[in-house]
């Protein structure tokens, strides 16, 4: 992705800030229920949570957003938007998840985040996740840089998967169809270490800030990927299409890697869609 003009990156970088701060306002909302073993409700699936603070957190975040940034769009992982931007696929689209990891938040597991995302014609250029009960603020936007904690971030240098530390989730779908096992056994026989840490918000960002060197995922939303996608470029890592295309969070796909893995992973996904018979990408 480009880097943007200079009016162009400041006003992205005055975008950032704004949605820094109602991130940290949303967080709070969220500490007041971690640790308290909240009421659940389900959705779709009987793995697909919900609780009360999605919602509160949720309703801070749109509506802040929307009137902070009028005529932007602006889309809610629990049914909030404002705007109609999404669907024509052009213009500037906030996506917003207002609990990402919300089976690790029911649970008191503290990896969980706020994740509010800018895309400008489906190009993530703005992201912010906040980690309210470990303190992580990450933050970025195009051409103006990653960070944690106001403190600048970069991508791993690891060059190859046997010395890569990697990390994928898995779709509330149970059917076999729509599993991604078949990769998750071959990663972990081709990488250092291969983890599940149940945000995929959160896994973005440690790419970004080279805690862990690659992660992929299928069968997402924009508001789980957007935000932590543009931190991974802000940072100077990739965040693609599993097959290398460019990013679309739309698709509920996506490989993020510090670059330098990006092929060897695009070429191991291939091998695996191809002898399993699955789908590629």
């Amino acid at each position: 992705m480009s880097a943007p003009a200079a009016g162009a990156a400041a006003e992205l970088a005055h975008a950032c800030a704004v949605a820094e701060q109602i991130a940290r306002d949303a967080g709070a909302i969220l500490m007041q229920g971690w640790g308290t073993r909240p009421d659940i409700q389900f959705k779709s699936e009987d793995i697909d949570l919900v609780t009360e603070f999605d919602k509160r957190s949720e309703a801070l975040v749109v509506s802040r957003l929307a009137a902070a940034f009028p005529g932007d769009t602006v889309v809610g992982e629990e049914g909030s938007t404002v705007g109609s931007g999404r669907a024509s696929g052009s213009g500037r689209v906030w996506y917003v998840d207002p609990l990402d990891g919300t089976t690790n938040f029911a649970h008191g597991f503290p990896l969980f985040s706020v994740s509010i995302g800018l895309a400008i014609d489906r190009r993530p250029v703005v992201g912010v996740v906040e980690a309210p009960a470990v303190g992580w603020s990450f933050s970025g936007a195009a051409g103006a840089g990653a960070r944690l904690n106001g403190k600048a971030i970069a991508p791993s240098r690891v060059s190859t998967l046997k010395r890569a530390l990697t990390v994928t989730g898995f779709p509330y779908h149970r059917a076999p169809a729509h599993s991604n096992l078949p990769e998750w056994a071959a990663m972990i026989a081709a990488a250092q270490g291969t983890r599940r840490l149940g945000s995929a918000a959160l896994d973005l960002c440690f790419v970004a800030c080279g805690w862990l060197d690659l992660y992929w995922e299928r069968m997402l939303h924009p508001w789980d990927l957007v935000a932590g996608a543009a931190i991974v470029q802000a940072a100077g890592g990739r965040a693609t299409e599993l097959d290398g295309g460019a990013f679309d969070g739309e698709t509920g796909r996506v490989l993020a890697t510090n670059g330098l893995l990006h092929d060897e992973a695009i070429a191991l996904l291939r091998e695996v869609a191809a002898s399993s018979g699955g789908a590629w990408p």
